[in-house]
């Protein structure tokens, strides 16, 4: 059959064939099956092996003509350089071996333009390393700039600051302005008329 193949595929459906066969000639088309994709070449004597052997042989076949279309595709792949080399190890791609290193704690300079704002900023980073979302460089000095830019009035961005977090926002957002009504009561004095 072919050279090198190590397996072969007998279909489940092939199975109404072997119980249709008396257990002896099914034992001897099962070794005329292996004789045959061992590259024996067998020769039967029988007519009803013969018959059950044939629909088998044309699949095997099939399946062996599907296998050298395969071997042919990977070694064309292959000359033509076939799969690219791995990328090296890089510092990202290695796994830990070793607990990760903590972050450094969060905190804000006094060199930074937003120095009037740094207690509200330092809770707001703490809380945004809290839920595990903390800031990188580019969006620190971005967000620096919006605080000073949005909140001109450092109480204003401190209202705004825990307003977010006590409504566990993602952002900073202002305190909605809330408009509190007394309620009219009216109260019914009770008669003994009712």
């Amino acid at each position: 059959m072919a050279q090198n193949k190590k397996s072969f595929i007998l279909y489940a459906d092939q199975k109404g064939v072997f119980d249709q066969l008396p257990d002896e000639l099914a034992g001897k088309l099962i070794k005329h099956i292996l004789a045959y994709v061992n590259d024996e070449n067998p020769i039967s004597d029988n007519l009803i092996i013969n018959i059950a052997f044939e629909p088998i042989k044309q699949s095997l076949k099939r399946d062996l003509r599907r296998w050298e279309d395969y071997i042919e595709k990977q070694s064309l792949n292959g000359k033509k350089g076939g799969r690219p080399p791995k990328a090296k190890e890089s510092q990202e791609t290695q796994a830990f071996f070793e607990k990760p290193k903590k972050a450094d704690s969060v905190s804000v300079s006094d060199n930074d333009n937003v120095k009037e704002y740094k207690e509200s900023l330092n809770l707001w980073l703490q809380y945004k390393k809290e839920k595990k979302q903390t800031y990188k460089p580019t969006g620190l000095e971005a967000l620096k700039k919006t605080i000073v830019k949005d909140y001109p009035n450092p109480l204003d961005f401190t209202n705004a600051v825990e307003y977010s977090i006590a409504n566990n926002y993602s952002g900073i957002y202002p305190p909605k302005k809330i408009t509190l009504q007394t309620p009219t009561i009216t109260h019914k004095r009770a008669t003994l008329d009712d």
